[in-house]
């Protein structure tokens, strides 16, 4: 079973999450769960829920897809630790007493073979795992570069999926490159504080004059503003290196 596929037996992804794991989604998130996203990018607003629906989404696929590995890699490994924490309480309403798998600390282990394994945001410690069914990048706007081609090759030898998840942070790395020149192997969904029934719009309101617009239309409003401190914008140097480029072309 190549590792997207899902046992149809279990029925549909949505009514998987509602009814065996208690938690009912919203219209955004039931797209995330049916989509079949092979190379997924979610750039959502603060307290949308991305831990809580990725979290389901990896018990669904170390449920369904027996003797997969989920791998789950966020900033630090607080940060790893936390994600597996909701992904623990979800296997309890499975009827599964969480455990991890007897090799990594942040760890759960499943019947049939499958894992969901949570790695710490250092590069010289992520490496040898292979066969990932599905790799999660937690808060990927806060990841390094470094680490992110450190992890990526695990997908290769079971041609895993590949889904990173973030909050922007400034127009740098690999999440704002891959969101703005990725190209078309990506699927985009972009979901606003807006967007989210959960967050009062007088909440709302009250962030945006406390943080000033910079940082709201960032955290709120899933823009890629400009790294603050930037004596250029993003854009404008950009295109003064691809200028130069093409006349060294023309030159040479």
């Amino acid at each position: 079973m190549r590792a997207g596929e899902l046992n149809d037996s279990l029925g549909d992804p949505v009514d998987f999450v509602t009814e065996r794991l208690g938690f009912v989604p919203d219209a955004k998130q039931e797209l995330l769960l049916r989509g079949r996203m092979r190379r997924c990018l979610l750039n959502c607003s603060r307290q949308w829920g991305k831990s809580t629906i990725t979290a389901a989404k990896a018990v669904h696929r170390a449920y369904t897809v027996p003797g997969s590995l989920v791998v789950v890699l966020g900033p630090s490994a607080r940060q790893s630790a936390e994600f597996l924490r909701k992904a623990a309480g979800f296997t309890r309403r499975l009827g599964i007493r969480p455990r991890g798998d007897g090799d990594n600390e942040i760890s759960l282990q499943f019947p049939r073979e499958s894992r969901i394994v949570g790695l710490p945001g250092k590069e010289d410690t992520v490496r040898g795992f292979s066969a990932v069914s599905l790799l999660l990048i937690d808060e990927a706007a806060r990841v390094s570069d470094d680490l992110y081609n450190a992890v990526s090759p695990m997908l290769a030898v079971g041609d895993g999926d590949l889904w990173l998840m973030s909050t922007p942070f400034g127009q740098r790395g690999f999440f704002y490159e891959e969101w703005a020149h990725g190209g078309e192997m990506w699927e985009r969904l972009c979901v606003p504080a807006s967007e989210c029934a959960r967050i009062p719009p007088s909440f709302l309101e009250e962030r945006r004059k406390a943080m000033g617009e910079r940082w709201y239309r960032q955290e709120f409003c899933c823009e890629f503003t400009d790294t603050e401190g930037s004596l250029f914008e993003s854009e404008l140097i950009r295109k003064a290196i691809n200028y130069a480029c093409r006349r060294q072309m023309i030159m040479s």
